[in-house]
């Protein structure tokens, strides 16, 4: 293996982020960073990143928000999923509590309107700064602080335990707006997910060269990708390229819109054919959601690039690694638009 491709790690974010995602609304419609120092990737702040709606505990819960002059109420009609890929190649399996559970490379919100039938889905860096729990070796905790929300899922039993533990890091940068479940898979199921439903056309947004993988992506053309193509094309960047994360993340975005629309094809209103591919991956897979029930609800609904968001911020460098921070005023923003609703209060 050349000393080039050594350099170039293999990141699951996307990946099982991209599955993820893929996998709900299949279901539904039917490191990283290397492990870097056992995950001390944190550090000691006692600052708290949270945004101006968050300054009290369920905030969401007040009543009417006054925000730019007019009055907002919070969307009681939509249900909020955590989709998480993890840094393991292999099946979920449990881990001894601790530092060991894996991080959640790929973090994204699907946002579900009933009442409207109409899906948002908020992508999160993985090295978004906010408030995680920390825990030693023996899983005895240890302090909050400021560290890459990424890391939460690995203090934990890479089962249950980090997936509560990370829903619960969300729900706090997400000034504690409710999450109804979450859905977390290993990387091993994406060549799966990818080549069962016939591959995934997309144009190249760089170029990735693994030549043991037999891969080789040039930016600019259009190709339908092989399972080994979408792993790399989901999982790879090049950690001496600052910010290569926020590339990553570009494609796993690009990605999952394609994947959903392929996904429409190969299922034609079959919610049977989404179940028999969640059966495929199911070992790589740790969730709180009832597929049968989301299959059968939002089978029809749109799925488009016009519903993907990003949490807002800007990359830089921290005393030793990278950290994404949050710009609160346009987060703000954000919430507003996809979690709640204007309201006229003279009326009421």
């Amino acid at each position: 293996m050349s000393q080039k491709l050594n350099n170039i790690l293999f990141f699951l974010s996307g990946v099982l982020c991209v599955v993820v995602v893929g996998i709900l609304v299949m279901a539904v419609q039917t490191k990283a960073s290397q492990r870097q120092n056992n995950y001390e990737e944190f550090t000691y702040n006692e600052q708290s990143n949270s945004v101006g709606l968050g300054n009290s505990a369920e905030k969401w819960q007040e009543g009417d928000i006054l925000y730019q002059g007019e009055y907002y109420r919070y969307n009681k009609n939509i249900r909020t999923y955590l989709l998480m890929g993890i840094d393991k190649d292999g099946p979920a399996e449990s881990v001894e509590s601790g530092t060991n559970g894996g991080q959640s490379d790929a973090m994204f919100l699907l946002v579900v309107d009933s009442e409207n039938q109409k899906l948002s889905v908020i992508s999160i860096h993985r090295n978004t700064m906010t408030e995680i729990e920390m825990y030693d070796q023996n899983g005895i905790y240890l302090m909050t602080a400021e560290g890459q929300i990424c890391l939460q899922h690995a203090y934990g039993d890479g089962r249950k335990l980090s997936c509560t533990r990370t829903v619960d890091a969300v729900e706090k940068l997400f000034t504690n707006i409710p999450i109804s479940g979450y859905i977390a898979i290993n990387m091993g199921a994406i060549p799966t997910l990818n080549d069962s439903i016939g591959g995934v056309e997309v144009e190249v947004l760089q170029d990735l060269y693994y030549p043991n993988k037999n891969v080789n992506l040039t930016q600019g053309e259009t190709v339908t990708l092989s399972g080994n193509e979408a792993y790399c094309y989901l999982r790879g960047r090049d950690v001496n390229d600052f910010d290569s994360a926020s590339d990553r993340l570009r494609r796993e975005e690009q990605y999952i819109v394609a994947y959903m629309n392929q996904l429409k094809q190969y299922a034609s209103g079959s919610a049977s054919a989404i179940v028999n591919l969640y059966d495929e991956v199911d070992e790589y897979i740790v969730s709180s959601v009832d597929f049968a029930s989301l299959a059968e609800e939002l089978l029809d609904y749109e799925f488009s690039d016009s519903i993907m968001y990003t949490v807002p911020g800007h990359t830089q460098m921290g005393e030793k690694y990278e950290e994404y921070i949050v710009d609160e005023d346009a987060f703000e923003d954000l919430l507003m638009e996809v979690f709640y609703l204007p309201v006229d209060v003279q009326t009421e």
